[in-house]
């Protein structure tokens, strides 16, 4: 039996690389005063556009992927005599892990002999994209669900998620930090430091005074945990993308980094963290702690 690759778009993966790889990415919605967007397809909202909509006073709220989208594309894959292997959005994130829970066993209900896999990433943006390509390497190698859940098992909690946040009042609006916390920091010039923590929640792990000194914790951060079997690092970035091509070269002075892809962040992960976050993924040798 064949199996499909199904995610989100919280993964921060292209439409083309997902069509280019028979993967079925199913999409978050973005609100901005009272009007949805979706953030997969051709009318897709942008990172650009949601940002510069931000910039303007907007304020966006995101909404998981629900029960009824799940069911209907587990019954449509699973009905065709596919397997599902589902990689989902941080559970510690968001609910929409849940939601394909549920629906796997909607489905199931009726289709009892399907098969329906549901990986928890505990991961967001390139750091879920990262664990998906890994996927899609084993699969186009010829390993099956079983194989890609096993070696998944191992590097979710190895994948290491460094992010800095250059605008401070996103994250006090989402609650990520405190709004007296966030007015300080700007006063003074703090840059929170935060990680993706064991439960696949974010942590602020560190405050530095000045943005270069930030972005070089970054990268000393990745440096001194890369796994030199995995020596791919991804950079994701809202706005600017010279900050994060500084980033890049600096990583790349590292002989245990191979190479260094620059996605921007989907206007999910954006809706949250506004304009300057940069946020660097990659694998670790030790377990996150």
């Amino acid at each position: 039996m064949t199996y499909k690759i199904i995610t989100d778009s919280t993964t921060d993966l292209s439409d083309s690389y997902a069509a280019a790889h028979d993967i079925i990415m199913l999409g978050t919605v973005v609100t901005i005063d009272d009007t949805a967007y979706q953030t997969v397809g051709d009318a897709r909202l942008t990172s650009e556009v949601l940002l510069e909509k931000m910039a303007n006073g907007a304020k966006p709220v995101s909404s998981q992927i629900n029960v009824g989208q799940f069911s209907e594309v587990f019954k449509s894959v699973t009905t065709a005599g596919d397997e599902v292997l589902y990689l989902g959005f941080s559970s510690g994130l968001s609910g929409t892990y849940q939601s394909a829970e549920m629906a796997r066993k909607m489905v199931l209900e009726d289709l009892p002999d399907a098969q329906i896999t549901i990986v928890d990433t505990l991961a967001a943006a390139s750091g879920e994209g990262y664990l998906v390509k890994e996927a899609v390497k084993l699969r186009d190698n010829g390993a099956s669900t079983a194989e890609i859940v096993s070696k998944l098992e191992d590097l979710v909690p190895r994948l290491r998620s460094w992010v800095m946040a250059d605008d401070l009042y996103h994250l006090a609006r989402g609650g990520r930090i405190s709004k007296t916390a966030a007015t300080v920091g700007s006063l003074v010039n703090i840059k929170p430091i935060i990680d993706v923590d064991p439960e696949g929640k974010l942590r602020q792990v560190g405050k530095i005074r000045g943005k270069k000194k930030a972005l070089k914790s970054l990268v000393e951060k990745t440096v001194t945990d890369s796994d030199g079997n995995y020596p791919d690092v991804i950079i994701g970035y809202s706005g600017d993308i010279s900050v994060a091509e500084d980033v890049k070269a600096d990583l790349l002075t590292h002989d245990s980094v191979g190479n260094v892809d620059i996605t921007p962040l989907g206007p999910t992960i954006a809706t949250h963290t506004g304009a300057g976050t940069i946020a660097v993924f990659s694998i670790g040798k030790n377990k996150r702690s």
